[in-house]
């Protein structure tokens, strides 16, 4: 497949829709978890302009900063802490309308308004995050949360 991307302008769902298949396209035939999730964050991030999205990967019990596109990150998030850290700990997908309102929220930057944190699964162990911040309130719903789940999907092991 050509690494160019076909941007659907339709509804959110309508975007998803055509997202997901050149998502498996540029996932197909590349067993490297880490060009996998920089493909990622880059398809999500041209077809939404979201403020930001990444991964953040479970190393030595701690969530480190793994393949992203947006502004500079925190590196390190522990376990429980922040929306991230409650997302890993609870091992559930959390859509949060306003972090300001998150008890812990960690504020990489005053610019993200929202956000919504995907965990990634190892057969039942959560090995990661995606981390998908808007600069808007309220920006994700459960639009976002079915396709970027089935998104993450695609990459599970």
């Amino acid at each position: 497949m050509a690494e160019d991307l076909n941007i659907n302008t339709g509804s959110k769902e309508e975007q998803y829709r055509s997202l997901i298949p050149q998502i498996c396209a540029l996932l197909q035939g590349e067993s490297d978890l880490i060009a996998n999730l920089a493909n990622v964050s880059a398809a999500l991030k041209e077809q939404f302009q979201f403020f930001w999205v990444g991964f953040y990967l479970v190393k030595d019990n701690e969530l480190v900063l793994g393949p992203f596109q947006g502004p500079v990150a925190c590196t390190r998030i522990s376990k429980g802490r922040g929306v991230c850290g409650a997302a890993w700990e609870r091992g559930e997908t959390l859509i949060v309308p306003d972090v300001d309102a998150f008890p812990g929220h960690i504020a990489c930057s005053s610019l993200s308004k929202s956000e919504i944190v995907i965990p990634l699964f190892s057969g039942a162990e959560v090995i990661g995050v995606l981390d998908v911040d808007s600069a808007e309130f309220g920006a994700f719903d459960a639009v976002d949360h079915r396709y970027l789940e089935e998104i993450i999907r695609l990459i599970e092991f």
